[in-house]
């Protein structure tokens, strides 16, 4: 336990879990063994010579009343302020929550799914097992990311679902994955239409 670190009531801190200096955990909250809170952001300076010079990480990380943290994930303190995860949030095994992340409100994030630094993830939000979520993006109220996507861009529609790599519309994924899975009948079928058009245009050019 570092410095200056605040635990409320009704807490359960489980075997082996690390809590960083300054960092703020909530009432009835759970976490369990393994666990990081407030280890460095990662943030290095590309210097003139080729080397990272790193970003002082100054920041902290809160938990708020009544999340829940599954075994081995790792929540990165803030570079400048603090690294967020809101009430009723729970996060499953294995996660990496980078620097100065914010995740909203009984919003929920299965294993092995990470989080880039400065993103925003709404309130209600679903987040299935092995997703990844670039920086700097927000992701909006009620969204539900299918596993494994990847998001690259801002979600702004509230209740959006999204699957896929880059991570777009589910239902317009699903289409697009009946389309591929009938690429090969189509192959056929305009094979067999150019076979029947090339000798359309020879019986044509004998006439």
């Amino acid at each position: 336990m570092g410095d200056n670190v605040r635990i409320g009531k009704n807490t359960i801190i489980h075997p082996g879990v690390k809590i960083y200096h300054d960092c703020i955990i909530g009432d009835n909250v759970s976490i369990h063994a393994g666990t990081v809170i407030g280890s460095d952001g990662f943030g290095f300076a590309p210097q003139a010579d080729g080397t990272l010079k790193k970003v002082p990480q100054i920041g902290n990380v809160i938990i708020e009343d009544g999340v829940e943290i599954g075994a081995n994930a790792t929540i990165d303190r803030a570079t400048i302020g603090s690294t967020l995860i809101k009430s009723g949030a729970k996060l499953d095994n294995l996660l990496q929550i980078a620097h100065n992340v914010e995740v909203g409100n009984n919003s929920v994030i299965a294993a092995q799914a990470g989080i880039s630094g400065s993103t925003k993830i709404g309130n209600y939000v679903m987040i299935g097992g092995q997703v990844g979520i670039v920086g700097h993006i927000k992701i909006a109220d009620g969204t539900k990311i299918n596993a494994q996507s990847g998001v690259s861009k801002t979600i702004k529609n509230p209740n959006s679902a999204v699957t896929g790599s880059p991570a777009f519309d589910y239902t317009a994924a699903l289409r697009s994955q009946v389309a591929s899975r009938n690429l090969p009948a189509l192959e056929k079928r305009v094979l067999e239409l150019e076979k029947l058009l090339k000798e359309l245009t020879e019986k044509i050019s004998k006439q």
